[in-house]
């Protein structure tokens, strides 16, 4: 999509008679679950997120599983809020810059992965600065997906990212770092799984991460060693592969515990298909994954389409708990109805009315 929010304008207006079976009404039921319970969708828990915000806390403590850590990614990854957003509301409650330097950078650096995916496109599926080194595989460990590789932090925070779509970011580097480092899988089908359980999958985030862990877009690679991993989630243990010293991480052998390695399966199944109508007279706005804001226009005389393009969820797909919290964010956008289709074919559908999108990346 071109810089900024775009129209699109057709020669004419057509009749959505005939085409309504490619149109599906946003009708999903609410179901609770333990991602709704730790971030719920309602807009106003979610400003209220943002206003309890330590960001003084945060810089100091943000690598610690107890630390003062935000829980607003899945919003921002979502487009519920913004970076911007954030920062502005963060600010306005009377700290300065200087106080929160960590803070700022951590907002920046997602928009930074933001405008690499715009400037570099699918290249970021490839190793972005050099090949990643020493790699032995292009699946990934079974021990991980299994959550049974022995370190107990990264084990439990697996089984935790499966029933919450939750991963704290500095186990997420150490997964990574266990995964392509230790255990010598390339990057992008760990970051492919790793992306389909996350509430917060935010593509250009999780793959530049992960090529950074892996040495692929940084000098060298990240390790982190049993004590590392044991101060920052209060862990104890010992005489594991990691339990090495620091210069003997590039010459370990591969632990027999990750040595047998699988490619998942990562399938999305989209919503059924339910006949609506739509204004062909009147302007639509375009929503997707990515972009769920729920005061964007919110003036009336709109059509409000959530696309759900199978190629785009057969490329990066999902699983199912975090399709449910995208239809659970779009239950407070009034109006909007959900379209299972291409946007070539949503075009052709709306024929000649102007369709409104905002860019993503």
């Amino acid at each position: 999509m071109s810089p900024g929010e775009t129209t699109q304008a057709q020669a004419s207006n057509t009749s959505l008679q005939g085409s309504a079976a490619m149109i599906t009404s946003y009708a999903s039921p609410h179901r609770a679950s333990q991602s709704e319970s730790l971030f719920p969708t309602d807009l106003a828990s979610i400003i209220q997120r943002v206003d309890e915000i330590d960001p003084i806390g945060y810089g100091r403590s943000r690598n610690f599983t107890d630390g003062a850590v935000t829980r607003l990614s899945p919003y921002i990854s979502r487009g519920v809020i913004s970076t911007r957003f954030v920062l502005d509301r963060t600010l306005a409650r009377g700290f300065e810059p200087y106080q929160i330097e960590k803070f700022i950078k951590e907002l920046a650096w997602r928009d930074y992965y933001q405008r690499v995916w715009q400037a570099k496109g699918d290249a970021i599926n490839s190793d972005l600065r050099h090949p990643q080194a020493n790699v032995a595989n292009h699946r990934m460990p079974g021990s991980v997906i299994a959550a049974e590789t022995g370190i107990d932090a990264a084990d439990a925070a697996i089984r935790s990212l499966y029933s919450t779509g939750y991963m704290h970011n500095h186990i997420r580097m150490y997964t990574a770092s266990i995964t392509c480092n230790i255990g010598r899988s390339h990057w992008l089908t760990p970051a492919r799984w790793m992306y389909y359980h996350l509430l917060d999958g935010d593509w250009a985030s999780n793959a530049i991460s992960w090529q950074w862990v892996a040495g692929a877009a940084s000098t060298k690679k990240y390790f982190a060693d049993q004590a590392n991993v044991d101060r920052h989630c209060y862990t104890s243990q010992s005489e594991t592969f990691l339990d090495v010293a620091y210069d003997e991480f590039g010459s370990l052998p591969v632990p027999a515990v990750l040595q047998q390695t699988i490619t998942p399966t990562l399938t999305t199944v989209l919503p059924e298909r339910v006949d609506v109508t739509l204004d062909p007279l009147l302007p639509t706005l375009i929503y997707n994954s990515y972009n769920l804001d729920p005061k964007w226009k919110t003036e009336t005389g709109y059509n409000r389409v959530l696309l759900l393009e199978p190629s785009h969820f057969a490329a990066y797909p999902i699983a199912a708990n975090v399709l449910e919290f995208i239809l659970a964010l779009g239950r407070y956008i009034s109006g909007l109805q959900i379209f299972v289709g291409e946007f070539s074919e949503l075009k052709e559908i709306l024929g000649g009315g102007e369709i409104y999108y905002k860019e993503h990346p």
